[in-house]
């Protein structure tokens, strides 16, 4: 393996929310970030920390603990994760856990962060069984075959920063396949892709750099967001799912709280009000 790699051309949105995640305590994003080189492919200024960077750290890492607050409740032995990116949740939950654990994204993604794992030591001894496996989420195929090498029990899909990339019809795709396993295999499915569209005069008054902002306008991302809670509950119900539950972050307990409040606008710094609600995280089953 080349000790000096420059893993600075992994893709824009992965990168940038590795970059954030590393100002948090989820597992080793600190680690895994410092191996990036170059400039910020999004031209988010990491060195000017404002409201806005702070807030957006604490959506990242409010989304990342609401899935794992959604896997302990259900104790799931078998995990299958869908375009996981830069996070290292499997690897974290194999080294505590006797779980098999399958983490998938498409294979540049996955090779990346083998090298990475290599690099930074952490092919440790495991409680449980980790993989890294190559998968395009919406090859039906690979999918089935990849679910099946679970060797008994229920499985959970676990999927954080997927759908809001995926048209009407390829979401009703993945629906489908997903369906069909957890009907055959039994088990959840815990998406934290429940975004809904912001308001025009929200939406605009976000600063973004030209970089993103193109990045969003390419993948179409605001349109590829569900209407409302109520459309994404609907949407599911006709794809056969229902919801068991929805995750309730304490934000109190995030790592990132201490360094949104030195920047809080003051009319904020009272209020005991959650933060304005922009995604949720659901615990499905088929009906």
């Amino acid at each position: 393996m080349n000790e000096t790699r420059d893993y600075s051309s992994i893709s824009p949105s992965a990168k940038s929310l590795l970059l954030m995640k590393s100002y948090t305590n989820i597992p080793y994003a600190k680690e895994v970030a410092a191996l990036m080189q170059g400039p910020e492919v999004f031209g988010l200024d990491f060195d000017n920390k404002d409201f806005y960077f702070w807030i957006r750290v604490m959506h990242f890492e409010s989304r990342y603990w609401s899935i794992d607050q959604l896997l302990q409740e259900i104790n799931s032995e078998n995990i299958l994760e869908l375009s996981s990116g830069y996070s290292f949740r499997g690897l974290d939950k194999c080294t505590k856990e006797a779980v098999h654990y399958i983490d998938t994204d498409l294979p540049e993604v996955i090779a990346t962060k083998q090298e990475m794992m290599q690099q930074l030591g952490l092919a440790r001894v495991l409680k449980g069984k980790l993989e890294l496996l190559p998968l395009n989420a919406l090859n039906r195929t690979a999918f089935n075959e990849i679910a099946d090498s679970f060797t008994n029990g229920p499985v959970t899909i676990v999927n954080e920063g997927l759908l809001m990339y995926l048209i009407m019809k390829e979401k009703e795709q993945l629906c489908n396949t997903i369906h069909s396993l957890l009907k055959k295999h039994g088990g959840y499915w815990i998406t934290a892709d429940v975004y809904t569209k912001l308001p025009p005069e929200i939406r605009d008054t976000i600063p973004k750099s030209s970089g993103e902002a193109a990045f969003l306008a390419q993948h179409h991302i605001e349109d590829n967001k569900f209407d409302s809670y109520e459309a994404a509950e609907a949407f599911f119900n006709e794809q056969g799912f229902e919801i068991v539950k929805e995750a309730s972050i304490d934000f109190k307990t995030l790592s990132v709280i201490p360094h949104l409040l030195k920047v809080l606008p003051p009319e904020a710094r009272n209020s005991k009000n959650a933060p304005p609600k922009i995604q949720a995280t659901w615990l499905l089953r088929v009906k």
